[in-house]
């Protein structure tokens, strides 16, 4: 792997709280919210399934992506 450019330590640290922040627990808090408000939407009517499928897949691939990344690069060499 490259290494890192010289000065570029603020700016990992950086995008490393960043990463904490979205993937911690305020974001895992926020997207049971989505899928509750979604889900009940869509028992009442409100919402098509199709929307339903879309926020609930979104939440799969927002967690996930470390596993599905570390399953392209193992298959890829």
């Amino acid at each position: 792997m490259a290494q890192d450019p010289a000065g570029s330590q603020p700016i990992n640290n950086a995008f490393s709280w960043m990463q904490g922040v979205l993937l911690g627990q305020i974001a895992t808090t926020a997207a049971v919210m989505a899928v509750a408000a979604v889900g009940f939407m869509m028992l009442t009517g409100r919402v098509n399934w199709r929307f339903g499928a879309t926020v609930i897949i979104g939440v799969f691939i927002i967690f996930g992506a470390a596993s599905i990344v570390g399953g392209i690069q193992s298959a890829a060499g």
